[in-house]
């Protein structure tokens, strides 16, 4: 099965999928909304990974794991000679990074990515050294160590032949950060807290406005805009922790979403929406296909011939092929339904879809806002 008739094959999946799900549904405030305030912090730090077998940096090319090798033996009392440069093929120059989370609290562990920043071949069977890792702000949140897991394999032969599975200078440590400092919230101040829409609508802000008056009182929530309800929050900590608890577990109508269609153009994925309708129109799609062959022909001269030479004559044969165009007519408010049967009708690929769709955008007959990543 080639891939366009995979990808056609999974968008008919999304389709039937979208179908068997009722339009308007009920959903909890924890999956509708998130507390302004209660975000991850992202956090980064330089390190060295050591203890590889031989496939560490080339010292030579990459000067800065040099200079940090000499730094961190300066750190523990050991002081290299100005005139020797270390030739170290079992260390590596790496970036950390991790996410920490809201609430984290010193002594907890989070997960590390640790990656190769300089010519390294694999970090495979590798040793993170205590590195310190940083926020926005430049303070030090955590401290990383650690062996890694790195989720490859790669082989080679002696005459060069190499073969390798993922991706050998990037690994996890899970667990492999200790958190040192909390970051401060604004949960426990103030009269009220903050729910942001993770897709901001009008009409969700509106239900969800309603339903929070309707089971904690009126006036307790306010809708601020179309991503942001306001509501009123009891003063105690214990109190609030209990009250967020119910209030997440509160059951929403969400709004509709919005008619439209997202084309990947990269990958040929086109997921249309289920309130997307079209004006009446007729389409025709074909394809020309053009072939050039270029088959050089060596002419030789004739046996003994004198000056006879040895050239290479070009030869080209072009074709040009085109497909029979399908036509076919789109009814006035035509749905999602009957665009897809349309469509698999003719046999178009993916291609084809993302260009029917770009032309009916044009003509004004797409009732849908199209969006082309």
């Amino acid at each position: 099965m080639n891939r366009a008739v995979t990808t056609v094959a999974v968008c008919m999946l999304v389709f039937a999928s979208m179908f068997a799900i009722p339009a308007v549904h009920a959903e909890r405030v924890k999956d509708l909304t998130s507390i302004a305030g209660l975000r991850i912090n992202q956090l980064a730090g330089y390190g060295l990974v050591v203890g590889l077998d031989g496939s560490g940096d080339q010292t030579s090319q990459t000067p800065f794991t040099v200079q940090s090798i000499i730094n961190m033996l300066q750190n523990y009392g050991i002081t290299v000679p100005s005139n020797v440069n270390p030739q170290l093929k079992n260390v590596a120059a790496v970036m950390v990074t991790a996410d920490l989370p809201p609430f984290a609290k010193p002594g907890q562990h989070i997960d590390i990515t640790v990656s190769s920043i300089g010519n390294a071949k694999s970090l495979r069977g590798g040793t993170l050294i205590m590195t310190p890792l940083r926020g926005a702000d430049g303070q030090v949140y955590a401290m990383a160590q650690g062996n890694m897991i790195v989720g490859g394999y790669g082989a080679q032969g002696a005459s060069g032949s190499s073969t390798q599975v993922n991706t050998l200078t990037d690994g996890l440590i899970p667990g492999g950060a200790t958190v040192e400092r909390t970051v401060p919230t604004a949960f426990d101040r103030g009269s009220a807290i903050t729910l942001n829409l993770l897709n901001p609508d009008f009409t969700t802000a509106a239900r969800l406005t309603q339903a929070i008056n309707k089971a904690f009182g009126v006036n307790t929530a306010q809708a601020i805009d179309a991503a942001s309800v306001r509501v009123k929050a009891p003063q105690s900590t214990t109190d609030r922790v209990s009250f967020v608890s119910a209030l997440e577990g509160l059951d929403v109508d969400p709004g509709a979403a919005p008619a439209q269609v997202v084309v990947n153009a990269r990958t040929g994925t086109v997921i249309i929406g289920s309130d997307v309708r079209v004006l009446p129109a007729a389409v025709a799609h074909g394809n020309l296909t053009v072939t050039i062959n270029e088959q050089p022909q060596v002419s030789q001269p004739q046996p003994f011939s004198p000056g006879g030479q040895t050239v290479v004559v070009p030869s080209s044969s072009v074709n040009a092929k085109q497909q029979k165009a399908h036509a076919f007519v789109f009814r006035p408010g035509t749905s999602l339904d009957s665009i897809v049967q349309a469509i698999n009708r003719v046999g178009a690929t993916p291609d084809d879809l993302v260009a029917i769709l770009e032309a009916l955008k044009k003509a004004g007959a797409l009732r849908a806002r199209l969006v082309v990543m």
